[in-house]
């Protein structure tokens, strides 16, 4: 019996160690390149199903795989409810046209706005009515339909034209366009700066009953030009900019609403080029709108309603910050017109305040000493505002429910990470898109009051389980001042406290603005760096946002500076670490991002040794009068804080290896600002490296970009691991 006893304990060590074995053989493969940047096979994760939005309280909108088809899926059945056949709405329609490429504005999607060869074109579903509506060969822009479905706008040669799709006549709002004048069309400045990119330049906004128009008009005639130079061809071209620097003139704008059946237009502010304006948010009943004006200085907000037949403005609220403050691009219209909904950081933190239209009373909604987030649904029937918001842990973002009058406050996502929720139209149910920093996407549908309803996808593939990957850890490092930074880093996979290892340093920087987060990254690039060595890490300072508006005031006057401070004393803390080789500390960034780089080595060249510095700012009186003005005010008010930015004026102290690259027609972050710093570097005999990209914008496009990716691998494998790209390749095809 003892002889059988340890015959069978052995038999069941050597059954383990076959399991162990495989299991670690299981988990032993490693990323490749192609992988991860040529987008080889096998990929470890894939795409979540993609939810259409709501059709209603019960029901949610898929394309079915497999169908050609928009559809309604009940959330409690599954059942599948057809709502647009394209497939059968295609063939009704002329070649070339494709129903799920026209724009739609109605719940019943029933209406259809086509662009095609510089004409617009409708389609009634219902009527089964295909018709052109507009015969020129200028290009339309931004076109749209109106709420009601009865006419459609759009901007051509800079004049706003309506078109009345049942008269089947085409109205000119508009008459004053020139070069410098625009119509329902945004200067660049507050197309980059205000408006958003999003915008696509549209500076417009239809009243909910479909019949007026609120839009900006702009003149740029006292905005400096810049050239921007497209070198194709035998003798290339110049492309002109109008684009206000720090100091310089605004472009002039106005506020007016036109009427779409009569053309008349009724001017709600005068030509103004000391302050700006934006942002017509209308009131349900179609007769009133409100807008926002900031001084130029930045640091005064006026909010007022215009009542359109008069003509007349009232001031509804007003706030002032010594640092500065934001336009409210967010701002909610209650659906009684009764008050609207705002959100400021004027106590410190970004909360919601309700604001009467009619009594100028406001109340604070939400009072936390963490950041809102944004609006996901007012309930105004039961009096509820449902929004997302960091809550106490700044690297997360969670759904949130709180009464209007201030009450009764519930956290309704609950698991630790980054929660992107699409609520259902009653409040009754929602998608979420959840990672953290070691969980890829995720997908699930929930009931707000019951909680968990259904699995709908995991981005991570059964392959995943088989890859030995990087560690990540998500921190906080305590600096001097008080402030605990939130630090993200991947180590490498084979981690040994023994070795030495170098540490690239990602970043963007701007004021408000968030690289560490707990959720997953975009790529697996981090992944792959540490899996080759290299110590992948991002920090965030304290004028990120994690700090609420006292860190973020911080840098009032003062870009640069604190941002620089808080990432060096990153480096310092990181020098204390026996794994770290201080001969290789890297910082890598775009636009910003590459701001802050082009100061690390040149400023900072004593902690930091390479970088990449991509479409930077190099001197913020080289950046536009917008975004600088807000945080730094003009160049004549504050020399010394825009002397500070200019990695020119501490070139002197580089000594490491530098990466510049930029695109040749980037008209946000305009090439002169690489060429200045490069012209510096090479006045003091400076190595450094560059890379120009013909004809790009900001950042890099098709199909450059891959070229763009090599480059930046290529500078760290060089640098950091003595080798190269193809090297890499080579080796890991054996």
């Amino acid at each position: 019996m003892k002889f059988k006893n340890n015959f069978t304990l052995y038999i069941l060590i050597v059954l383990l160690g076959f399991i162990f074995a495989a299991e670690s053989s299981a988990q032993e493969k490693r990323l490749t390149y192609n992988q991860v940047f040529n987008r080889a096979q096998p990929q470890l994760m894939g795409s979540l199903q993609r939810i259409n939005g709501w059709y209603d309280d019960e029901n949610y909108l898929i394309n079915p795989e497999g169908k050609d088809v928009l559809a309604a899926v009940n959330v409690i059945t599954g059942e599948e409810t057809i709502i647009v056949d394209y497939s059968f709405i295609n063939q009704q329609l002329p070649e070339g046209f494709d129903v799920k490429r026209g724009l739609n504005n109605k719940d019943d999607y029933s209406n259809y706005l086509f662009d095609k060869d510089n004409n617009l074109y409708y389609f009634s579903l219902e009527e089964q009515v295909f018709k052109q509506i507009t015969d020129s060969d200028f290009e339309k822009k931004n076109p749209s339909l109106s709420p009601n479905g009865k006419f459609a706008a759009f901007t051509d040669g800079h004049n706003l034209f309506v078109a009345d799709i049942e008269k089947e006549t085409v109205k000119q709002l508009t008459n004053d366009n020139s070069e410098t004048v625009y119509n329902g069309y945004a200067s660049w400045v507050y197309y980059e700066e205000i408006l958003g990119r999003g915008s696509r330049y549209q500076a417009y906004w239809w009243s909910p009953d479909g019949n007026k128009i609120a839009f900006l008009r702009f003149d740029d005639a006292n905005v400096p030009k810049f050239p921007l130079y497209r070198a194709d061809g035998v003798h290339g071209e110049l492309e002109w900019e109008h684009y206000p620097k720090a100091g310089d003139p605004n472009p002039i704008v106005r506020l007016g609403v036109a009427d779409v059946s009569t053309g008349k237009i009724t001017w709600i502010t005068e030509e103004d080029d000391k302050n700006y304006v934006a942002f017509p948010t209308w009131t349900n009943d179609s007769k009133s709108f409100l807008y926002q004006v900031v001084n130029w200085g930045q640091d005064n907000l006026k909010i007022y309603k215009a009542n359109v037949a008069s003509a007349e403005s009232s001031l509804l609220y007003e706030e002032s910050q010594p640092s500065w403050v934001n336009f409210m691009d967010d701002l909610y219209m209650l659906t009684d017109d009764s008050a609207f909904i705002i959100k400021t950081d004027k106590d410190g933190w970004w909360n919601f305040y309700l604001v009467d239209t009619n009594e100028n009373s406001i109340e604070q909604i939400t009072k936390n000493k963490w950041n809102a987030e944004s609006i996901e649904l007012v309930d105004f029937e039961n009096k509820v505002l449902y929004f997302n918001g960091t809550g106490e842990e700044s690297t997360e973002s969670h759904l949130f429910k709180i009464n209007l009058d201030g009450s009764g406050l519930t956290k309704i996502t609950e698991i630790p990470g980054t929660h992107s929720v699409t609520l259902s139209p009653g409040g009754t149910y929602f998608f979420d898109r959840f990672s953290s920093f070691n969980t890829p996407p995720k997908l699930d549908l929930y009931s707000v009051n019951e909680g968990h309803l259904k699995s709908m996808g995991d981005s991570k593939l059964p392959v995943w389980d088989e890859y030995k990957l990087a560690k990540v850890e998500l921190f906080r490092v305590n600096i001097p001042g008080g402030y605990d930074l939130p630090v993200k880093w991947y180590l490498p996979t084979d981690f040994d406290e023994n070795k030495k290892y170098p540490v690239i340093i990602s970043i963007y920087g701007g004021p408000g603005s968030k690289s560490v987060r707990n959720s997953f990254g975009y790529s697996m690039s981090p992944y792959y760096s540490a899996e080759k060595g290299i110590i992948f890490l991002s920090v965030d300072h304290r004028g990120s946002g994690h700090f609420g508006k006292a860190g973020e005031a911080e840098m009032h006057r003062n870009l640069g500076k604190w941002e620089m401070h808080d990432y060096i004393e990153i480096v310092k803390w990181l020098r204390g670490k026996q794994f770290i080789d201080e001969t290789k500390i890297g910082i890598n960034g775009g636009s910003y991002g590459g701001f802050v780089t082009a100061l690390a080595l040149t400023y900072g060249a004593d902690y930091f040794t390479h970088g990449i510095a991509e479409f930077s700012v190099t001197d913020y009186r080289l950046y536009d009068n917008v975004y600088t003005e807000r945080f730094m005010d003009k160049p004549e008010e504050n020399p010394d804080g825009y002397y500070f930015t200019a990695a020119v004026n501490h070139a002197e102290k580089y000594k490491g290896n530098l990466l510049i690259t930029h695109g040749t027609m980037d008209d946000n972050v305009h090439m002169q600002n690489s060429i200045q710093l490069i012209s510096k570097l090479q006045d003091l005999n400076k190595d450094f490296e560059m890379m120009f990209y013909p004809n790009a914008r900001h950042g890099i496009g098709y199909p450059k970009v891959f070229h763009n990716i090599k480059l930046r691998n290529q500078f760290w494998f060089k640098n950091f691991l003595d080798t190269t790209v193809d090297e890499i390749i080579a080796s890991e095809s054996n």
